[in-house]
């Protein structure tokens, strides 16, 4: 990923897009040297957002989803203890 900084981006803002446009590339733009904005391809929200979402990351047998199911149904059957009034947080103990 390029990094430039505003005054560089304001100077060739057309050529930038062709770029981008043409290789695909993703432009960070930056101010006092902070990520501001990013220049990227139409399209490219067609990509994952979130690694959960690529493919081929894991085997469909790895054992990371038989545990991940384990805590998803441990979890659907979790019932949550009641606190009476008397025993919440702000209680006075006896």
């Amino acid at each position: 990923m390029t990094k430039l900084n505003l005054a560089e981006i304001k100077e060739g803002l057309d050529d930038l897009v062709d770029r981008v446009s043409e290789t695909g590339e993703t432009i960070l733009f930056l101010q006092s040297g902070k990520p501001v904005a990013k220049l990227v391809p139409a399209g490219s929200e067609d990509q994952p957002s979130h690694l959960a979402d690529v493919e081929g990351w894991l085997e469909d047998s790895d054992p990371f989803f038989a545990a991940i199911d384990e805590i998803v149904e441990a979890r659907s059957q979790h019932r949550p203890r009641v606190i009476r009034e008397n025993e919440g947080p702000g209680a006075a103990r006896r």
